[in-house]
């Protein structure tokens, strides 16, 4: 048997219990908001500890967590030495937003049905916690000599920004890898993706009684007048466009929006979260000037009624994750993996970039070399990943499995 067949034989070999490792870790919850996810650490540890892979626990003090808006962090690392030279981190976080409404399996269940797994997280990015589990351990198990070491990180905040995540570990020194592979949510090798900056703008008026609505300002008819303002800016974006595969154009979103007291009073404060997506090319410091600008414009323009107070606006940014460009030293990882990729799944492995953001980029930002990729179908929406009934199929588990184990194989081969 050739190495290649005698990884993906020992990956067959223990699927099931692959597939049992990924249900429990579905099956306790990381909602984030509101992040209590030390609690799927303490139970991620114990079942790597049964494989005879030991966790270091690195929890994140409580007020720096509290101050990014958590509960609770414990990070966790692997650290697997085989020998002098590179070391490569995979890294996989295990918080994900909460399952929202409209499933028709439960979504901490980890139902299997007519090969798919299902509940949230199945795609991303708990999926990847087990691939790279089971890749190190199929690894392993060639008993080869080997030139360099493999580093599992577990976080906790990508849908934070990964500030107490990666972002805490790179700065404490907890790890400084050559290269590393993030998880991804589908075949493709991403080298890029894009920024995002997140704004919560809280919009002041003067609450009055409904009966008399004059005698008041209406925070929430002057949200919208900046709403408007906003959501116009994206015909602009239609006309800046990326050189990067796979991203096409900036855009602005409204996710959230929270105000007024009762029915029968007018709004006297409304509170918007806003989600504005940067292609590489775009200088985040401009875009964020840029959206200030325009918020304070819109305010200025609003005429509240004769006599009434003039709309206040503040303007607080909640997150910035700069884009993730890709660096010349990822070409080992990209061909490892489009050339295992290729045998395994039968087809060409594009290497793009893609609109979501990762905390990828905070290794990327301290120039580690580093890719995404990882079990998922051939798009994010096929998995219903952040919807309802998000699901993966199976195979596609396997076959990044095998991907994975491979390319370690290759890229810690001794010069």
């Amino acid at each position: 048997m050739t190495i290649e067949q005698q990884l993906d034989a020992w990956i067959d070999a223990h699927f099931d219990e692959e597939v049992r490792f990924l249900q429990e870790l579905v099956r306790v919850p990381t909602d984030t908001p509101p992040g209590n996810n030390a609690p799927h650490a303490e139970r991620t540890a114990e079942l790597l500890a049964g494989m005879g892979l030991i966790a270091e626990k690195h929890a994140v003090p409580q007020a720096e967590v509290e101050a990014a808006g958590l509960q609770t962090i414990t990070n966790l690392i692997v650290r697997r030495p085989y020998g002098a030279g590179k070391t490569i981190a995979l890294n996989a976080h295990g918080d994900v937003v909460p399952p929202g409404e409209g499933w028709t399996h439960d979504p901490y269940g980890g139902e299997i049905v007519d090969g798919k797994i299902y509940g949230r997280a199945t795609a991303v990015s708990k999926c990847d916690i087990a691939s790279f589990t089971f890749a190190i351990r199929a690894l392993e198990s060639l008993n080869a000599k080997l030139a360099g070491s493999v580093e599992l990180h577990v976080t906790y905040d990508e849908e934070y920004g990964g500030e107490v995540g990666p972002d805490w570990l790179l700065k404490k020194g907890l790890t400084q890898p050559d290269l590393m592979i993030a998880a991804g949510f589908s075949y493709q090798v991403v080298v890029a993706h894009n920024g995002c900056l997140q704004l919560e703008v809280t919009v002041h008026g003067d609450m009055a009684h409904a009966a008399i609505p004059d005698s008041g300002t209406d925070a929430l008819q002057g949200a919208t007048h900046i709403l408007n303002a906003l959501y116009a800016l994206n015909a602009d974006y239609l006309k800046v466009t990326s050189n990067v595969e796979g991203i096409t154009h900036p855009y602005l979103n409204v996710g959230q929006i929270a105000g007024g007291t009762n029915t029968n009073v007018i709004p006297g404060k409304v509170v918007l979260k806003i989600d504005r997506r940067m292609i590489p090319e775009e200088d985040p410091a401009e875009v964020e000037a840029s959206l200030r600008r325009t918020i304070e414009q819109a305010a200025a323009s609003f005429q509240p009624p004769r006599g009434g107070k003039q709309l206040k606006v503040d303007v607080r940014r909640i997150l910035l994750a700069r884009a993730m460009k890709p660096l010349a030293g990822n070409q080992p990882l990209v061909q490892a993996i489009q050339k295992h990729g290729k045998a395994v799944f039968g087809e060409t492995i594009p290497a793009v970039g893609t609109p979501l953001y990762t905390d990828v980029r905070l290794y990327v930002e301290r120039g580690i070399p580093g890719v995404i990729y990882g079990a998922g179908p051939r798009t994010v929406r096929e998995s219903n990943a952040k919807r309802a009934d998000e699901h993966l199929q199976l195979e596609d588990l396997r076959r990044a499995t095998q991907v994975i184990a491979r390319s370690l194989f290759d890229l810690l081969q001794p010069a």
